[in-house]
């Protein structure tokens, strides 16, 4: 299952909005720098998601990625 992400890096407090089955509106504390705030978006996934595979697709760079769950 393909995921799209709008992220948002560098927020005041950390927040998950699910707008559609495939659609999710992320906030979180950590910087766009080192990969932080990538690793914390897959953390987030993997929570969500316990015992299924997750990886960015598409959008490393980005603020709009593609999550692949499954």
């Amino acid at each position: 299952m393909f995921i799209k992400v709008r992220v948002t890096v560098g927020a005041r407090a950390e927040k998950v909005v699910k707008k559609k089955d495939d659609l999710y509106v992320v906030s979180v504390i950590e910087k766009a720098e080192r990969n932080e705030a990538n690793s914390r978006i897959l953390e987030i996934f993997r929570k969500l998601h316990p015992r299924k595979s997750v990886r960015i697709v598409k959008g490393h760079h980005s603020p709009a990625k593609i999550v692949e769950v499954g």
